[in-house]
């Protein structure tokens, strides 16, 4: 069996579709890694981002008052003052302090009589009238 002679031509065009493929293999990757290489890129950039972000807050907390900041804390403070200075009437008594010493438990005491209460020698109604009302006569049967 007798191999086939290829023509100059026809190894020409299967050159070509190599260097075709070659070419295309090669396109696929560089855009499959220029993809991945903007995405980390996004995500570097979006790292770096919140990391700025963390820096500038710490930095805020660090910082010294503004005027502003004091002037603000000068009026809320006179504001407490002022409520405060209502709260406290002048002439008003202060509660005594009451002393937590230990105390001994009381002795029993004795019930007190109670004095006896007076009584009233009042006559009730129906008495005085049973008292002014002339007594029955008997009459003999």
């Amino acid at each position: 069996m007798a191999k086939q002679q290829q023509s100059p031509s026809t190894r020409q065009q299967a050159a070509e579709r190599a260097d075709q493929v070659r070419s295309a293999v090669e396109e696929a990757f560089q855009s499959a890694s220029s993809q991945l290489t903007k995405e980390r890129a996004q995500e570097i950039a979006d790292e770096l981002s919140s990391a700025a972000d963390r820096v500038r807050e710490a930095l805020d907390q660090l910082r010294p008052p503004t005027g502003d900041d004091v002037r603000r804390m000068v009026d809320r403070l006179s504001e407490l003052e002022r409520r405060v200075a209502a709260l406290e009437i002048p002439g008003r008594a202060k509660p005594p302090v009451k002393k937590t010493a230990a105390r001994k438990p009381a002795a029993k005491k004795r019930a007190a009589k109670k004095p006896a209460a007076k009584k009233t020698t009042a006559k009730k109604p129906a008495a005085r009238k049973a008292a002014k009302k002339p007594a029955a006569r008997r009459t003999a049967s």
